[in-house]
């Protein structure tokens, strides 16, 4: 639509009207099949309710895994054709790929994802790389490890945490070698991996990497030609999964024999590094819990860059249109940001009190959320 669109046709109807109802009707198949295999697997969409200690309730039955199988490669097919569209539509665009590639969406910020021992993109297990502004490995840790290398900043303004390498140290909301900001973001993923573990991906993978003239690539947008070239890699693992006659086997679970005392858990999530910190007491109840969602790992970098869109963008003299101010947005949505996950208050009492401070530091608008 271009971020100078109108903003009532800036919305998926919108897209519709411009791509075409047969790609618009691609677009929803592919999420309905998305979120059929994730009720066939975990019973529900998004977030799957058959987890239990020690495995999952139900297993997925010889008939599910061929369904799988072919569902996985029409979504292969589907992620091929989304990287054309992507080509077509913005990497053939003058005005978009200047876009792309302008100072106005940037950052020289640390990065940080997980690899698995070939040092390619893993959303499950592996190492958890850092990397600098150069591209150059600093740290990389396991997931019991994570408080010796992550730490988390509070800040009187917000009711949610900074994290920062520990390391490094917190030099506030600036970029650069020496503030412990980083980035977990897909983008990032890509940044810190030497590759994706399957073939078309990474060929996508090379091609954004020479597009954008190397790594670490710092123009942010190009957060969204990662999500999609880990669209391709997901669809592919998909399938290479669901090839294996294993996952069809009744064997799903071992039920624990002791109770356990601490566990660290860390996976890949969409908009970042997802960790789930636990104590429990002697009945395995949790008594304690520290949850480092996408989102706070992105809290400074989300500051930062809008930010610097805005001082960019808005000049003395020029009009502030909404067309300005859709793409000083789009340096926020960019990291997909959900709030809700990453918000915490303490004592975590209601109503929450939500305060707007102006930059005296002055109350201008209070309101009591229930």
């Amino acid at each position: 639509m271009g971020p100078e669109a109108d903003p009532a046709k800036r919305n998926i109807l919108g897209i519709v009207e411009k791509v075409g109802v047969p790609i618009a009707s691609e677009v929803l198949k592919h999420r309905a099949i998305a979120q059929d295999l994730q009720i066939m697997v975990g019973g529900r969409s998004t977030h799957p309710v058959w987890t239990l200690p020690g495995g999952v309730s139900k297993g997925i039955t010889e008939e599910q895994r061929k369904e799988i199988i072919e569902k996985g490669k029409s979504c292969v097919e589907f992620a091929k054709f989304s990287l054309k569209l992507f080509e077509d539509v913005v990497l053939n665009n003058k005005a978009y790929l200047d876009l792309v590639l302008s100072d106005i969406f940037q950052m020289d910020s640390y990065w940080i994802g997980t690899v698995d021992a070939n040092n390619h993109v893993n959303f499950y297990h592996g190492d958890h790389r850092v990397v600098d502004q150069k591209g150059k490995e600093v740290f990389r840790y396991k997931d019991h490890e994570y408080l010796d290398f992550i730490s988390e900043r509070v800040e009187k303004f917000s009711y949610l945490k900074f994290p920062f390498l520990k390391k490094i140290g917190w030099k506030g909301l600036v970029d650069g070698p020496d503030s412990g900001v980083y980035q977990a973001t897909p983008l990032s993923r890509l940044n810190v991996a030497d590759g994706m573990a399957t073939p078309l991906a990474q060929a996508e993978y090379e091609k954004m990497f020479k597009t954008l003239g190397g790594k670490p690539v710092k123009k942010l947008l190009a957060t969204h030609w990662a999500r999609l070239i880990e669209l391709m890699f997901a669809a592919e693992r998909l399938v290479e999964l669901a090839e294996d006659p294993e996952v069809a086997s009744p064997n799903i679970r071992t039920v624990p024999t002791a109770t356990p005392e601490e566990g660290v858990g860390i996976v890949e999530a969409p908009r970042g590094i997802l960790t789930h910190h636990y104590k429990t007491d002697h009945n395995g109840l949790v008594t304690e819990a520290n949850i480092v969602v996408g989102t706070t790992n992105n809290h400074a970098p989300i500051s930062m860059a809008i930010k610097r869109a805005a001082q960019k963008l808005i000049q003395p003299g020029k009009e502030v249109g909404q067309g300005l101010l859709n793409m000083v947005e789009m340096a926020f949505r960019l990291y997909d940001p959900c709030f809700s996950c990453a918000t915490h208050s303490l004592p975590g009492e209601m109503p929450l009190v939500v305060e707007v401070k102006n930059a005296a530091g002055e109350v201008i608008h209070k309101e009591c959320r229930l």
